[in-house]
């Protein structure tokens, strides 16, 4: 198989794939050299016998040199396109060496005492605190992790959004009965006494109202009046009414005893008590909730305030002068800057991301080692090998030039050692 691509290469394998040329150039050269050197020397070394060694260190170089060849050219294809058994070992034994390696990561890097000590070695709360504590590398992560919100903002269904929300209020705040846990509250307020407020507050506001609002009462009673009563009637009908309306409240503001203000304590109590312990007063109540939140304006309400919280948001989100990541940035330098200093949080910290880590490696070791597998097994076999080749083909074709030397050596001292021994 030639290194012609059947895939675009990158400029960083294009530039593999030239050195890989090179080697291979260099150790051809190195045998054709000692086929040369070994036609010369044979042929001459009848007229000079010191060429005799020649011939033996060019001859077991051409050995070793082609010996290597075959070794190195059968582990990516069949050499010279024959099927000899044993080789072209990666395309054929492709899924094979995927599950080895995966075999092999999962069996000595993915065990939890050597990610442990590996872990307990590295200060990472320290290390994280030192990196986020810089205000840019901090405007980087919250800029980073506003355009992980705002996508995740972008990608939900307003409609689902609103369904959710229907569905958790109707659950969780709907559905339960209203009446006795608020009849419980307004009898401690009641106890408590903090209703006088509530009380003072309406007084004063009548008052007030009243005093802007004289003419308001022109014609309240006076216009039931026969019409025979004279016009002066009329008007002093309807000043007495308003005196004694206003009498009536400056009454009440100024007597913490006042029969009305009695009045509105029984009546709250009575009301406390029934919407605690009356089935009837508690099912109005009920009714009207239901009432209310079924309305279609309540929902079209809700609906509004998701959009407009929604909106909001990923306006906040993608303006970096936003009030949301300003204090997004000011929040993570700070977390940063005790990451640095709190030895107590780094201890803790630490301790978390170790045990995080070595829990997921324990537990997940087998599913994350099988990437290596699954990716192997997906893998072209003809684009695996060629990968492979431009990887540590270049490494392997010295393999072929040491080969060619050693054997000239070999050869030499064979032939040497033998015409000594003979000789």
């Amino acid at each position: 198989m030639s290194l012609t691509p059947t895939r675009l290469l990158s400029p960083a394998d294009q530039e593999r794939r030239r050195g890989l040329r090179t080697m291979k150039g260099v150790a051809l050269g190195a045998l054709v050299f000692m086929a040369v050197l070994f036609a010369f020397s044979f042929a001459f070394q009848q007229d000079v016998p010191a060429l005799a060694y020649v011939r033996a260190a060019a001859e077991g170089g051409m050995v070793g040199a082609l010996a290597d060849w075959f070794a190195v050219t059968a582990l990516f294809r069949h050499p010279l396109g024959i099927p000899i058994p044993h080789t072209a070992i990666i395309p054929s034994r492709k899924d094979e060496i995927g599950r080895t390696l995966g075999e092999f990561v999962e069996t000595e890097f993915l065990r939890a005492d050597v990610v442990r000590a590996k872990l307990d070695q590295t200060a990472i709360a320290a290390r994280l605190g030192e990196w986020l504590s810089a205000p840019v590398h901090a405007e980087r992560v919250a800029a980073e992790a506003s355009v992980m919100a705002g996508s995740v903002l972008r990608a939900l269904s307003d409609d689902d959004v609103r369904d959710v929300i229907e569905e958790l209020a109707r659950e969780h705040l709907i559905a339960p009965e209203w009446g006795p846990p608020l009849g419980e509250w307004l009898e401690r307020i009641i106890d408590a006494g903090a209703h006088h407020g509530a009380v003072d507050l309406a007084a004063d506001t009548v008052a007030a109202w009243l005093a802007a609002n004289k003419v308001a009462f022109t014609g309240v009673v006076s216009r039931r009046l026969p019409p025979w009563v004279p016009s002066v009637a009329h008007r002093f009908v309807d000043d007495t009414v308003y005196n004694e309306a206003v009498k009536f409240v400056a009454a009440v503001q100024a007597d913490p005893k006042h029969p009305a203000r009695v009045a509105i304590d029984g009546y709250l109590g009575r009301l406390a008590g029934n919407l605690q312990h009356d089935p009837a007063t508690i099912g109005r109540f009920e009714d009207a909730k239901l009432a209310v939140f079924d309305s279609p304006r309540v929902r079209e309400l809700a609906g509004e305030a998701w959009t407009t919280a929604k909106t909001g948001l990923l306006r906040s989100l993608a303006d970096p002068e936003s009030g949301l990541r300003r204090r997004g940035v000011e929040a993570l330098v700070e977390i940063g800057e005790r990451l640095t200093t709190d030895a107590a949080l780094q201890r803790r910290v630490d301790t978390w991301v170790t045990d995080a880590a070595v829990f997921l490696v324990d537990r997940y070791r087998h599913d994350i080692a099988s990437i290596i597998t699954d990716t192997v097994e997906r893998w072209d076999p003809a684009e695996t090998t060629e990968k492979i080749e431009l990887m540590v083909g270049r490494d392997l074709q010295y393999i072929r030039l040491n080969g060619t030397i050693v054997g000239a050596l070999a050869g030499l001292a064979i032939f040497s050692i033998a015409h000594a021994l003979l000789g």
